[in-house]
């Protein structure tokens, strides 16, 4: 028997950043993985740029020594787990914009919002679109079926802005300090890697 019956389905949650490589190449297997085990998938957009105000971090490309690894890893990760990527040429980069949205479509239906989701992340990793460019989001937004104007004012309304935070902050909360990050039962498990370790807790349990 399963981990007791999937502890009654209990949603995975799956926070994740627009400009982490590894989100995108997790977000590509975690529902398929979810469904296996029959949970389902709570997506949680989030600005790394806040966890790393409050770890006093950054982004691992930004120091030299792990710059040229890191790019070479993003690509074999990629690889390795069959998800098209190619480094964008403008990496990081903001993502506010891209997430203010995941929340006001996650507002009218948290599907639409994954949908959302997993758009901007292709975009960016596998087409190269610059999420950060308002002009590129827009056209992007109304590739997925949005009003390009509608979209802007969502993305510049306060409403928004203070979500993102709030859902920041929350994660930040809850112990949440990079991407992705799930939890599942309580436990936290942190990188695209700890696939195995996702696999095997919801196949037996805690181990």
């Amino acid at each position: 028997m399963k981990y007791a019956a999937a502890m009654l389905a209990a949603p995975i949650a799956f926070y994740f950043d627009f400009s982490s490589p590894y989100s995108y190449i997790a977000s590509e297997w975690v529902e398929a993985l979810a469904a296996r085990h029959g949970r389902t998938v709570e997506w949680h957009a989030m600005l790394l740029g806040a966890t790393f105000q409050v770890t006093d971090i950054k982004s691992p490309v930004s120091y030299p020594l792990k710059r040229e690894y890191s790019l070479h890893d993003f690509e074999r990760s990629a690889r390795f787990a069959g998800v098209p990527l190619k480094n964008p040429e403008k990496f990081p980069i903001a993502t506010q914009n891209a997430a203010r949205l995941f929340w006001w479509l996650h507002a009218k239906s948290s599907t639409t919002a994954s949908h959302w989701a997993r758009h901007c992340l292709r975009a960016y990793f596998a087409r190269g679109v610059d999420l950060s460019d308002v002009a590129s989001l827009r056209a992007l937004a109304q590739e997925f079926g949005l009003d390009a104007e509608q979209a802007e004012a969502v993305w510049n309304d306060a409403q928004w802005k203070l979500r993102l935070k709030a859902e920041n902050d929350a994660a930040i909360a809850l112990g949440v300090f990079g991407a992705p990050y799930f939890v599942i039962d309580g436990e936290p498990f942190w990188g695209n890697d700890r696939r195995a370790q996702i696999e095997r807790w919801l196949e037996k349990g805690p181990f």
